[in-house]
């Protein structure tokens, strides 16, 4: 797409300046400029709230059962922060994958929707934390001004959250604003459930009670699971398994600590299960999967 191609330039040119790093950690907090070749095996991590921008290849992103895939043109927005799977899928040594990551920030997106003069209407139910979008020209010259404030580093911190401001506004303009809104806006039960959400993520390695969590987003067991899912694609149970398997891997990767340990340390009894699942979820056991890890790095 040809009104892509100064989006392609100027990622190339940034993460060339900064020593060909990929993935290239900015300035500006919360950017982050990817370049890849097609990845043989998918990658893991918890994605925070963020647009996801690609200028160039193609990528699939997968959230419980839920897969995403998205071209060069089109950006994945998430709005809830959640464990995922990705895998780049298009890509080459002469056109790599190229993608800009946006944190979004939800304190200026709430003053953003308040202030507009007709703000989208948040859906009567729970609607799916994640979706793919077309690239607009609004939101092209958004993420280009962005990466042009990074040749002036002392303009970022006065005219950063402007550039956001407009993001925002132009999301909730869009066809995804409904979304936004329920993330931003929605009513005192989905507030309710969003701290249940982070119950999970912030105590992942304790044994938590389905009944107490949805006791306390004031909702049935079955009401609960059924809302949990609809946002995240996973059960509440599947959400926990992955962020404590996440949180073990980073573990392991810092050398300080067995497997077993580590196990313990993320909430598993049994050592045996936790290779189990975590074999499952990365492809091979821990020890193996992170001496593959290690490899790479070196390679």
């Amino acid at each position: 797409m040809r009104e892509l191609t100064p989006l392609c330039e100027a990622i190339e040119e940034i993460i060339d300046q900064r020593g060909g790093q990929s993935p290239c950690f900015s300035e500006i907090d919360g950017l982050i400029l990817l370049r890849s070749q097609p990845h043989r095996h998918p990658s893991h991590l918890v994605h925070k709230p963020a647009l996801c921008i690609v200028a160039q290849g193609s990528k699939w992103t997968s959230f419980g059962d839920k897969r995403l895939t998205y071209h060069a043109g089109e950006a994945m927005l998430v709005s809830v922060e959640m464990p995922g799977s990705s895998q780049i899928i298009d890509a080459s040594t002469e056109a790599p994958y190229l993608c800009a990551v946006i944190t979004l920030d939800l304190a200026i997106m709430s003053e953003v929707y308040h202030s507009m003069p007709t703000p989208p209407a948040p859906p009567a139910s729970t609607v799916n934390a994640a979706l793919v979008l077309s690239l607009t020209p609004a939101l092209i010259e958004c993420v280009m001004r962005t990466l042009k404030l990074l040749s002036s580093p002392a303009a970022i911190a006065v005219l950063y959250s402007g550039v956001m401001r407009e993001l925002c506004y132009w999301l909730l303009a869009g066809p995804q604003g409904a979304m936004l809104a329920q993330r931003v806006l929605g009513g005192e039960r989905n507030h309710r459930l969003m701290a249940a959400v982070h119950t999970i993520r912030d105590h992942f390695d304790q044994t938590l009670r389905i009944d107490d969590l949805a006791s306390a987003a004031g909702l049935s067991a079955t009401a609960f699971h059924r809302q949990f899912r609809a946002l995240t694609s996973m059960t509440p149970v599947q959400f926990q398994k992955k962020i404590r398997l996440l949180e073990a891997r980073n573990l392991l990767l810092s050398g300080e600590m067995s497997a077993e340990n580590v196990a313990f340390r993320v909430g598993y009894a049994s050592a045996s299960q936790f290779s189990r699942e975590y074999a499952r979820l990365f492809g091979a056991p821990p020890r193996r999967d992170i001496s593959n890890l290690q490899n790479q790095l070196k390679a």
